[in-house]
């Protein structure tokens, strides 16, 4: 799914947020700079995050939630907690966050750089989004059980 503008990732992230249940695992991956970050504030928007609500990069928090009308967004990026010298040390800081257990309460999660965590998470994404830079846009590959409901309705 090409992306040529902010506005295209803009409806891109109200189409998954219009598929999202609670509980439900949506993993962002793609290089720095592939709008992981914008593609989740989209997402929040479109579950009713507030305009007046700040939505920050949980780069360096880890994790940030909001309240939305269809329960807790959690929104996390794994970036800072990758290991590469340790991957049992990555697997049990991610564990340690709680995510897994959040979702079992029913809380969604939008996790960036989370493809290889899965299992840390809960298993099983409802939605996984591979953003890439191309040109002067993006691009977003979509797969999953709730893909092909996003682009039917994107």
């Amino acid at each position: 799914m090409k992306l040529p503008s902010r506005r295209h990732t803009v409806r891109l992230g109200r189409a998954i947020a219009d598929v999202l249940e609670p509980g439900d695992l949506v993993l962002l991956d793609g290089d720095l700079g592939a709008g992981k970050t914008f593609l989740a504030r989209a997402i929040a928007r479109g579950l009713g995050v507030g305009a007046s609500v700040a939505i920050a990069s949980p780069t360096f928090t880890l994790v940030q939630e909001y309240e939305t009308p269809r329960g807790v967004l959690l929104h996390a990026d794994l970036y800072r907690l990758r290991d590469a010298a340790s991957r049992e040390t990555t697997l049990r800081d991610v564990r340690r966050l709680g995510l897994a257990e959040r979702r079992g309460e029913g809380a969604i999660l939008v996790v960036e750089w989370s493809a290889d965590l899965v299992d840390e998470l809960g298993g099983d994404a409802a939605l996984h989004v591979a953003l890439a830079v191309v040109g002067a846009g993006r691009q977003a590959r979509l797969e999953g059980p709730k893909a092909t409901r996003v682009t039917a309705a994107g």
